[in-house]
Protein backbone atom coordinates (compact mmCIF):
# COMPACT_ATOMS: atom_id res chain seq x y z
CA UNK A 1 0.00 0.00 0.00
CA UNK A 2 1.32 3.16 -1.38
CA UNK A 3 1.00 6.02 0.74
CA UNK A 4 2.08 9.69 1.64
CA UNK A 5 0.94 12.67 3.89
CA UNK A 6 -0.83 13.88 0.83
CA UNK A 7 -2.92 10.67 0.46
CA UNK A 8 -6.94 10.74 0.20
CA UNK A 9 -9.84 8.78 0.30
CA UNK A 10 -12.75 9.54 -2.44
CA UNK A 11 -16.13 10.57 -0.92
CA UNK A 12 -18.52 8.00 -3.04
CA UNK A 13 -21.09 9.89 -4.98
CA UNK A 14 -18.99 13.20 -5.05
CA UNK A 15 -15.81 14.51 -6.37
CA UNK A 16 -14.86 15.12 -3.04
CA UNK A 17 -11.28 14.01 -1.77
CA UNK A 18 -10.79 13.46 2.12
CA UNK A 19 -6.80 13.57 3.39
CA UNK A 20 -6.70 10.01 5.11
CA UNK A 21 -4.39 11.60 7.58
CA UNK A 22 -6.17 14.14 9.73
CA UNK A 23 -5.84 16.21 13.10
CA UNK A 24 -8.31 15.86 15.70
CA UNK A 25 -9.06 18.42 18.83
CA UNK A 26 -11.46 17.28 20.87
CA UNK A 27 -10.41 18.47 24.46
CA UNK A 28 -7.93 20.69 23.16
CA UNK A 29 -9.10 24.11 24.88
CA UNK A 30 -10.16 26.90 22.71
CA UNK A 31 -7.08 28.97 24.00
CA UNK A 32 -4.95 26.55 22.74
CA UNK A 33 -6.25 25.28 19.78
CA UNK A 34 -5.72 27.72 16.95
CA UNK A 35 -1.86 27.03 18.03
CA UNK A 36 -2.16 23.46 17.75
CA UNK A 37 -3.65 23.40 14.38
CA UNK A 38 -1.18 26.06 13.17
CA UNK A 39 1.92 23.00 14.28
CA UNK A 40 -0.13 20.87 12.39
CA UNK A 41 -0.96 22.37 8.93
CA UNK A 42 2.83 23.46 9.51
CA UNK A 43 3.70 19.73 9.67
CA UNK A 44 2.05 18.90 6.93
CA UNK A 45 -1.85 17.92 7.75
CA UNK A 46 -4.51 19.21 5.63
CA UNK A 47 -7.44 17.98 7.50
CA UNK A 48 -9.01 19.38 10.51
CA UNK A 49 -11.74 17.75 12.32
CA UNK A 50 -13.84 19.49 15.05
CA UNK A 51 -17.49 19.85 16.77
CA UNK A 52 -19.98 22.25 17.37
CA UNK A 53 -19.51 20.00 21.41
CA UNK A 54 -15.80 20.84 21.36
CA UNK A 55 -16.19 24.35 21.58
CA UNK A 56 -13.57 25.35 19.40
CA UNK A 57 -14.40 25.72 15.98
CA UNK A 58 -13.73 28.80 15.45
CA UNK A 59 -10.34 28.43 16.65
CA UNK A 60 -10.21 25.83 13.81
CA UNK A 61 -11.37 28.48 11.45
CA UNK A 62 -8.84 31.10 12.10
CA UNK A 63 -5.85 28.70 12.32
CA UNK A 64 -6.88 28.33 8.45
CA UNK A 65 -7.25 31.62 7.58
CA UNK A 66 -4.53 32.52 9.14
CA UNK A 67 -1.97 29.74 7.90
CA UNK A 68 -1.26 31.14 4.41
CA UNK A 69 -2.85 27.94 2.81
CA UNK A 70 -5.85 28.14 0.19
CA UNK A 71 -9.07 27.07 1.71
CA UNK A 72 -9.54 24.66 -1.04
CA UNK A 73 -6.37 22.82 0.55
CA UNK A 74 -7.53 22.24 3.80
CA UNK A 75 -10.48 19.59 4.20
CA UNK A 76 -11.90 20.93 7.44
CA UNK A 77 -14.80 18.49 9.08
CA UNK A 78 -17.60 19.83 12.11
CA UNK A 79 -20.42 17.79 13.61
CA UNK A 80 -23.63 18.63 15.42
CA UNK A 81 -25.30 16.50 17.74
CA UNK A 82 -28.42 18.64 18.96
CA UNK A 83 -31.47 19.77 17.45
CA UNK A 84 -33.04 23.33 17.73
CA UNK A 85 -36.78 23.76 19.12
CA UNK A 86 -38.12 23.57 15.50
CA UNK A 87 -36.28 22.19 12.50
CA UNK A 88 -35.25 26.14 11.21
CA UNK A 89 -33.48 26.58 14.52
CA UNK A 90 -31.93 23.17 13.77
CA UNK A 91 -30.56 24.08 10.72
CA UNK A 92 -29.62 27.94 12.31
CA UNK A 93 -27.44 26.06 14.57
CA UNK A 94 -25.92 24.14 11.94
CA UNK A 95 -25.15 27.39 9.62
CA UNK A 96 -23.29 28.70 12.64
CA UNK A 97 -21.32 25.65 12.90
CA UNK A 98 -19.99 26.12 9.28
CA UNK A 99 -19.99 30.36 9.55
CA UNK A 100 -17.54 29.83 13.24
CA UNK A 101 -15.52 27.10 11.23
CA UNK A 102 -15.28 28.48 7.75
CA UNK A 103 -16.23 32.06 8.34
CA UNK A 104 -18.86 34.38 7.19
CA UNK A 105 -17.65 35.24 3.66
CA UNK A 106 -20.37 34.63 0.84
CA UNK A 107 -19.31 30.94 -0.45
CA UNK A 108 -17.76 29.92 3.11
CA UNK A 109 -18.37 26.29 3.71
CA UNK A 110 -17.06 23.19 5.23
CA UNK A 111 -15.72 20.18 3.68
CA UNK A 112 -17.89 17.39 5.90
CA UNK A 113 -20.78 17.69 8.38
CA UNK A 114 -21.53 15.21 10.28
CA UNK A 115 -24.10 14.23 12.66
CA UNK A 116 -22.03 13.50 15.51
CA UNK A 117 -24.18 11.23 17.81
CA UNK A 118 -27.11 9.02 17.52
CA UNK A 119 -28.33 9.92 21.24
CA UNK A 120 -29.76 13.52 19.34
CA UNK A 121 -33.01 14.61 21.58
CA UNK A 122 -36.08 12.91 20.25
CA UNK A 123 -34.42 10.16 19.04
CA UNK A 124 -35.42 8.84 15.60
CA UNK A 125 -37.24 11.99 14.53
CA UNK A 126 -34.18 14.15 16.37
CA UNK A 127 -31.51 12.20 14.13
CA UNK A 128 -33.88 13.10 11.43
CA UNK A 129 -34.16 16.94 11.81
CA UNK A 130 -30.57 17.26 12.04
CA UNK A 131 -30.08 15.41 9.20
CA UNK A 132 -32.44 17.13 6.92
CA UNK A 133 -30.26 20.30 8.17
CA UNK A 134 -27.49 18.82 6.95
CA UNK A 135 -28.93 18.33 3.51
CA UNK A 136 -30.34 21.30 3.37
CA UNK A 137 -26.39 22.85 3.71
CA UNK A 138 -25.32 20.48 0.87
CA UNK A 139 -27.46 21.23 -1.47
CA UNK A 140 -26.79 24.97 -0.75
CA UNK A 141 -22.77 24.33 -0.84
CA UNK A 142 -22.56 25.06 2.56
CA UNK A 143 -21.58 21.45 3.26
CA UNK A 144 -19.28 20.05 0.25
CA UNK A 145 -20.29 16.51 1.84
CA UNK A 146 -22.54 14.74 4.93
CA UNK A 147 -22.41 12.14 7.01
CA UNK A 148 -22.78 10.95 10.39
CA UNK A 149 -20.72 9.66 13.54
CA UNK A 150 -21.10 6.94 16.41
CA UNK A 151 -23.68 5.60 14.25
CA UNK A 152 -24.73 1.76 14.05
CA UNK A 153 -25.81 -0.49 10.78
CA UNK A 154 -29.42 0.07 12.18
CA UNK A 155 -28.93 3.72 12.41
CA UNK A 156 -27.50 4.17 8.75
CA UNK A 157 -30.42 1.67 8.00
CA UNK A 158 -33.07 4.07 9.94
CA UNK A 159 -32.33 6.94 7.63
CA UNK A 160 -33.71 5.00 4.55
CA UNK A 161 -36.84 6.00 5.86
CA UNK A 162 -35.86 10.10 5.53
CA UNK A 163 -32.95 10.26 3.66
CA UNK A 164 -32.64 11.91 0.12
CA UNK A 165 -28.57 11.70 0.68
CA UNK A 166 -28.05 7.52 1.07
CA UNK A 167 -25.72 6.40 1.91
CA UNK A 168 -23.69 9.15 4.71
CA UNK A 169 -20.88 9.29 2.78
CA UNK A 170 -18.93 9.45 6.30
CA UNK A 171 -19.38 7.06 9.12
CA UNK A 172 -16.80 8.38 12.14
CA UNK A 173 -16.31 6.02 15.04
CA UNK A 174 -13.92 4.80 17.65
CA UNK A 175 -11.47 2.30 15.71
CA UNK A 176 -7.89 0.81 17.11
CA UNK A 177 -6.52 -2.45 17.35
CA UNK A 178 -7.92 -3.01 20.78
CA UNK A 179 -11.82 -1.56 19.32
CA UNK A 180 -12.51 -3.04 15.77
CA UNK A 181 -16.00 -2.71 15.23
CA UNK A 182 -15.66 -5.18 12.52
CA UNK A 183 -19.12 -5.76 11.56
CA UNK A 184 -19.97 -2.15 11.48
CA UNK A 185 -17.19 -1.65 9.45
CA UNK A 186 -17.49 -4.12 6.98
CA UNK A 187 -21.18 -2.75 6.54
CA UNK A 188 -19.37 0.82 5.91
CA UNK A 189 -17.32 -0.38 3.29
CA UNK A 190 -19.77 -2.64 1.87
CA UNK A 191 -22.03 0.67 1.20
CA UNK A 192 -19.30 3.01 0.12
CA UNK A 193 -19.13 4.80 3.30
CA UNK A 194 -15.48 6.26 4.23
CA UNK A 195 -14.78 5.29 7.16
CA UNK A 196 -13.18 7.50 9.77
CA UNK A 197 -11.60 6.61 12.97
CA UNK A 198 -11.21 8.73 15.87
CA UNK A 199 -9.08 8.14 19.24
CA UNK A 200 -6.89 5.76 16.66
CA UNK A 201 -4.69 5.91 20.31
CA UNK A 202 -7.12 4.15 22.18
CA UNK A 203 -6.57 7.55 23.92
CA UNK A 204 -3.05 7.10 25.04
CA UNK A 205 -4.38 4.51 27.29
CA UNK A 206 -2.66 1.73 25.47
CA UNK A 207 0.43 3.47 24.48
CA UNK A 208 2.66 1.26 27.24
CA UNK A 209 1.04 -1.80 25.77
CA UNK A 210 3.89 -4.36 25.64
CA UNK A 211 2.80 -5.76 22.37
CA UNK A 212 2.79 -2.35 20.53
CA UNK A 213 6.14 -1.29 22.44
CA UNK A 214 8.12 -4.26 20.98
CA UNK A 215 6.73 -3.90 17.57
CA UNK A 216 7.37 0.17 17.60
CA UNK A 217 11.19 -0.90 18.91
CA UNK A 218 11.46 -3.61 15.84
CA UNK A 219 10.29 -0.28 13.66
CA UNK A 220 12.76 2.50 14.92
CA UNK A 221 9.42 3.70 15.58
CA UNK A 222 7.12 4.89 18.31
CA UNK A 223 3.96 3.32 19.77
CA UNK A 224 1.78 6.05 18.48
CA UNK A 225 3.04 5.62 14.89
CA UNK A 226 3.01 1.90 14.85
CA UNK A 227 -0.98 2.84 15.45
CA UNK A 228 -1.90 5.34 13.23
CA UNK A 229 -0.18 3.21 10.35
CA UNK A 230 -2.14 0.40 11.33
CA UNK A 231 -5.20 2.55 10.85
CA UNK A 232 -4.01 3.70 7.63
CA UNK A 233 -3.22 0.41 6.23
CA UNK A 234 -6.78 -0.78 7.53
CA UNK A 235 -7.99 1.61 5.25
CA UNK A 236 -9.77 4.07 7.61
CA UNK A 237 -9.36 7.99 7.66
CA UNK A 238 -7.41 8.23 11.00
CA UNK A 239 -7.80 11.61 13.15
CA UNK A 240 -5.00 11.83 15.64
CA UNK A 241 -5.12 14.37 18.11
CA UNK A 242 -2.34 15.90 20.38
CA UNK A 243 -1.29 19.20 22.03
CA UNK A 244 2.44 18.91 21.91
CA UNK A 245 4.20 19.89 18.64
CA UNK A 246 6.79 17.61 18.56
CA UNK A 247 3.94 14.56 18.88
CA UNK A 248 1.65 16.61 16.02
CA UNK A 249 5.14 16.07 14.08
CA UNK A 250 5.84 12.52 15.40
CA UNK A 251 2.11 11.57 14.06
CA UNK A 252 2.51 12.56 10.97
CA UNK A 253 5.64 10.67 9.79
CA UNK A 254 4.21 7.47 9.35
CA UNK A 255 4.63 7.16 5.48
CA UNK A 256 8.22 5.95 6.07
CA UNK A 257 7.42 2.57 7.09
CA UNK A 258 5.05 -0.05 6.44
CA UNK A 259 3.63 -2.61 9.15
CA UNK A 260 3.95 -6.47 7.31
CA UNK A 261 1.56 -8.86 7.63
CA UNK A 262 2.57 -10.78 10.32
CA UNK A 263 2.40 -7.48 12.18
CA UNK A 264 -1.12 -6.68 11.22
CA UNK A 265 -1.90 -10.14 12.61
CA UNK A 266 -0.69 -9.43 15.66
CA UNK A 267 -2.58 -6.23 16.38
CA UNK A 268 -5.47 -7.94 14.69
CA UNK A 269 -5.75 -10.06 17.38
CA UNK A 270 -6.11 -7.38 20.06
CA UNK A 271 -9.88 -7.11 19.05
CA UNK A 272 -11.65 -7.05 22.22
CA UNK A 273 -8.86 -7.17 24.88
CA UNK A 274 -9.17 -5.28 28.27
CA UNK A 275 -12.71 -4.59 27.27
CA UNK A 276 -12.81 -1.55 25.28
CA UNK A 277 -9.80 -0.84 25.45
Amino acid sequence: MSLTLSSTATITGTNVQIPRLGFGVWQIAAANCAAACAHALNAGYRHIDTARLYRNEEQVGTAVRESGLSRADVFVTTKQGVRGDTPELTYQLALESVEKAAGTAPGAYVDLFLVHIPDVRGGADGRKEVWLALERLFREGRARAIGVSNYGVQHIEEMKTYASVWPPHVNQIELHPWWQQRELVAYCEEQGIVVQAYSPLATGTKLNDPVVGEMARSLSKSPAQVLIRYGLQRGWVVLPKSENPERIRQNADVFDFELGQDDLRVLDGLDGLDGQY
